[in-house]
Formats: C-alpha cells, sequence, structure tokens
C-alpha cells in the first residue's frame, strides 16, 4: 500500500510556474468547490463573504503567478488611497495632481515589467547603445487590472462615482479571480454596487451561468487546443516548409483558435460570476458577423475596445474636432491598443492597420453615406461587407499571431505566391479532422445571440441530474480530445 506524502500533498497549495492555476487546471476543480462551498455558506453575512472572496481571489492570483500577487495588493492601496483624496480634494489642480500621480504610478509599473526590455533594445540597436536586458518576468494580468485602476481614479475624477469606502470592498473589485489574469476589463461603477446587495442567484442566473462554463470550456479546452496543437502552431512555427493552401488555412484557423481562446475564457469568468450573484458585461458577440472594421470592434474584446474609447479615444478629441483630427485621434488610440498588447512591432503593426481600416471606414461613410443607406439592407451587400471585413481582420491576425515581422510576411509570400488547389486533396487528407473543428468553430460563432437566451428560458424545467448528465459528456469529450501538455490561453501574455 503506498504511504501518504505529507511534503508532496501540502507542495500542491503552492506556486509552480510550470503549471500555473488557471480553469483548464485540474487543481481549480477542488478550488473552487471548496470556495464555493464556503462562500454559499457565508453568503448572508455581506463582511464574511467580502473577506472568504479576497482570500481566495488572491490565493488564486498567487497560484497563478506567485509573489507577484504583492503587485495587486499594492496597487489596490495606492489607487484606494488616491481616489478618495481626489474625492476629497478641495481644488480642482489638486485633483488633477493626484490623478496624475495615479496615472503615471500605474503605467509606471505596467512600463517596467512590459516594455523596459523593448526600449533598451531601441536603444541598442538605433543609438548603438550596449544596454544589457534585465532580467524581468511579467506579472500575470497587470495590464487588465492597471486599466481596472485608471478608469476607477479617472471616473472618481470626473466625478462619474463615489469612490468605495470599505478598502476590502475595493480590493474584491481588483481582484475578483474569475476576470483577475485575462479579464474582462470590468468598471468600478458596475461592479462595485452589486457588493451592497444581498447575495441572490435565481434559477436562470445558475442556468445561464452553467451554459456559459460548459460552453467557454468547451471553446477552449476542445476547439482551440485541438486546432492550436495539431494545426495553427506548427504552421505558424515555419511557413516555408508548408503550402500556400496550409498557410492560408492556417490564418482562418488561428482566427477561431483565438476568438474560441479568448471569448471562452471571458464566458468561464461571466460564468462563474453569475454563480457568484455578480454580472459581469458580456465580451464578445459574434465578431466575425461585422460588416465593417467599426462594428468589429463594437463585437470584439468589448471590454478593452470601449475601455480605449473613453478613456483614451475621447480624451484625445474623440470626434469633436475636425474630420482629420478625428481620423488621428482613432489611429493614435488602436496604435497604443496594439502596443497594450506587448511589446512587439507584430502588436503595433497589427494596431496600426486596425486603426487606418478605423479611419478609413470613418471616412467612406461620410463620402457614401446615401449610397450606404440604399445598399445596407440588401443581403448581398451585407454578405459582401461581411466577406471583406472578415478577410482584413484574418489578414491582420498574422502579425498578431506570428512571433516576428519575418515570419509574418514568409506567410505572406507563401500564400500569394505558392498557392495552389492542386494540393486540396492532400490537404483533405492530412488535416480532415481540422476542418471538421474549424467548420465547427465557425458554426457556434455564428449561431444568433439570442439562441442561448431563448433555450435557457425553458431550462426551469431541466431536472439537475440533466446539468450533470450536459457536464459528464463535456468531460468525456474533453478527455477525447485533450492534448498531451495545457496550451496556455493566449491572452494570459498580455
Amino acid at each position: 500500500m503506498q504511504s501518504f506524502d505529507l511534503s508532496l500533498f501540502l507542495k500542491q497549495f503552492l506556486y509552480d510556474p510550470k503549471n500555473p492555476l488557471l480553469f483548464n487546471n485540474g487543481f481549480f476543480v477542488y478550488f473552487f468547490a471548496v470556495f464555493i462551498s464556503l462562500y454559499y455558506l457565508l453568503r448572508n453575512n455581506a463582511t464574511a463573504r467580502t473577506w472568504l472572496f479576497c482570500f481566495f481571489s488572491l490565493y488564486f492570483f498567487y497560484k497563478a503567478s506567485g509573489f507577484f500577487v504583492g503587485l495587486v495588493l499594492l496597487s489596490a492601496v495606492i489607487d484606494y488611497g488616491l481616489s478618495n483624496a481626489i474625492y476629497k480634494a478641495r481644488t480642482k489642480s489638486t485633483k488633477k495632481l493626484l490623478l496624475i500621480t495615479s496615472v503615471v504610478i500605474n503605467l509606471g509599473l505596467l512600463f517596467y515589467f512590459k516594455y523596459t526590455n523593448f526600449f533598451i533594445a531601441l536603444c541598442n540597436d538605433f543609438l548603438a547603445a550596449k544596454i544589457n536586458p534585465l532580467n524581468i518576468l511579467l506579472p500575470v494580468g497587470i495590464s487588465f487590472y492597471t486599466f481596472e485602476n485608471l478608469s476607477y481614479t479617472v471616473d472618481v475624477y470626473r466625478g462619474e462615482f463615489e469612490p468605495e469606502q470599505k478598502f476590502m470592498n475595493y480590493l474584491l473589485f481588483l481582484s475578483f479571480f474569475p476576470k483577475l489574469v485575462m479579464g474582462p476589463i470590468v468598471r468600478a461603477k458596475d461592479f462595485i454596487p452589486q457588493l451592497h446587495k444581498p447575495y441572490e442567484v435565481n434559477q436562470q442566473d445558475f442556468s445561464r451561468g452553467f451554459y456559459l462554463i460548459v460552453s467557454g470550456l468547451f471553446k477552449k479546452l476542445v476547439i482551440s487546443d485541438f486546432l492550436t496543437t495539431n494545426f495553427v502552431d506548427f504552421i505558424f512555427s515555419d511557413p516555408s516548409r508548408y503550402t500556400g493552401l496550409e498557410c492560408l488555412m492556417a490564418v482562418y484557423g488561428y482566427a477561431i483558435v483565438i476568438y474560441c481562446d479568448f471569448s471562452g475564457y471571458s464566458d468561464v469568468a461571466i460564468g462563474m460570476a453569475k454563480w457568484l450573484g455578480i454580472t459581469i458585461p458580456v465580451n464578445f458577440k459574434s465578431p466575425y458577423q461585422s460588416k465593417s472594421v467599426t462594428e468589429f470592434w463594437k463585437r470584439w474584446h468589448i471590454s478593452l475596445s470601449s475601455w480605449l474609447q473613453d478613456y483614451l479615444y475621447i480624451p484625445l478629441g474623440g470626434n469633436r474636432k475636425g474630420k482629420v483630427r478625428t481620423y488621428v485621434n482613432l489611429f493614435i488610440t488602436m496604435l497604443l491598443g496594439g502596443f497594450w498588447h506587448g511589446a512587439s512591432w507584430n502588436f503595433i503593426i497589427w494596431g496600426a492597420m486596425h486603426g487606418i481600416a478605423l479611419a478609413m471606414h470613418k471616412l467612406w461613410m461620410s463620402n457614401n453615406k446615401q449610397f450606404i443607406d440604399r445598399q445596407s439592407n440588401k443581403t448581398y451587400y451585407r454578405l459582401m461587407a461581411q466577406f471583406v471585413t472578415f478577410q482584413f481582420v484574418c489578414f491582420c491576425w498574422i502579425f498578431f499571431k506570428a512571433v516576428d515581422f519575418n515570419t509574418a510576411t514568409q506567410l505572406i509570400m507563401q500564400i500569394t505566391h505558392h498557392f495552389s488547389l492542386s494540393v486540396l486533396g492532400a490537404f483533405w487528407s492530412n488535416y480532415q479532422y481540422v476542418i471538421y473543428m474549424m467548420a465547427l468553430g465557425y458554426l457556434l460563432h455564428i449561431i444568433p445571440d439570442d439562441f442561448a437566451d431563448k433555450m435557457l428560458q425553458r431550462a426551469h424545467r431541466v431536472p439537475m441530474f440533466a446539468y450533470v448528465g450536459v457536464f459528464l459528456v463535456f468531460v468525456m469529450v474533453y478527455a477525447h480530445f485533450k492534448t498531451g501538455e495545457p496550451v496556455m490561453p493566449i491572452y494570459l501574455q498580455f
């Protein structure tokens, strides 16, 4: 009989950089089961519920990123203090000084961890300097909680939100574990008022949460991970080894990979929040059905695009200072949005292309309003607009996914110079299961947004064993498609 190893058992509770705690981690099942059991027992005591939630959220972040959890605590202390000082300040100049302090501290931390080595490389390249890069690890989720901190202090400065008086509520807003690592980016004015309400989860909330969790896990763990490991990654690793058809299909494959990966994680976060009595706004709305780049950014990563609009585009002047300034503001916003994703020229190029496309679309709309009004209700026009928008978005994904500019251009060269349908038969033989999975991903994407809601309205008649049965079916499907090594979520790097 195998003896019980206490040290090995206790080791499971410590941070492991090779196996960070995420929703697709086996340890998370036990973590969430213990948490939700205790949370339900304490549901009627708001203070105890908040303390419990903060403890588990900080522990979750510790298991995901180690002692970088201290940054979350530091950020919470600083911005909690500054926001209350802004609110109490008597003069506008004092308020502005405190706001600038918050911006400098938050962006300073983000810059240090995320962009220091990028700018060191720039200095070395353009100034012939010989500065050694620093050994800096990127804290998980820093881009997301930095933006949440900034939106909080800015909203208080604008007078749109009265700061939270209880520090633990602010800490919970910042560290709320379902969204801490990879978003969605939540606004304090949407989140914190919910903490003051009694805990309530009805049958509809449970059903909605269950659907979002299972469907999100399916998108991430089955569709996205399968396509990543069996097709997309090895094509993008060295495009020169593959035909133009394979490279083109890898681009379309990556489009569904990143959608299923990130929207799947967002759905799980939103679904878990539903079970905990918290509503988080939807983050994706079938983005590949968009008929323009402008519409795409109203459907894709909505929490980020709305943040960029409210806290960058509008402060730059928005569309209030003439057409030319509007186009420049759009370009700057998306350029910085691309840079937010990572310290890489590819992300900057990706953001710049979307910025140019947004400006061109606004110009097209202003100069062809009558033509667009006549055509917008015609089916062929809508389909053509969707097709063109999707092709552009996929083209931009090449730079987002490729490890560097040379890899991106090499893949484009393979598609444009080495594309032939003569290899279609061989492609089908080698990748038929990949094609099936891509088709399933796009099929799930085109399901109308209100379809699930209509189905869930009937869920009150579904017995509990049916939920258990659905989850067991998912587990069996996941076990069949499970990859050898866990695939880290794409947005974990941001």
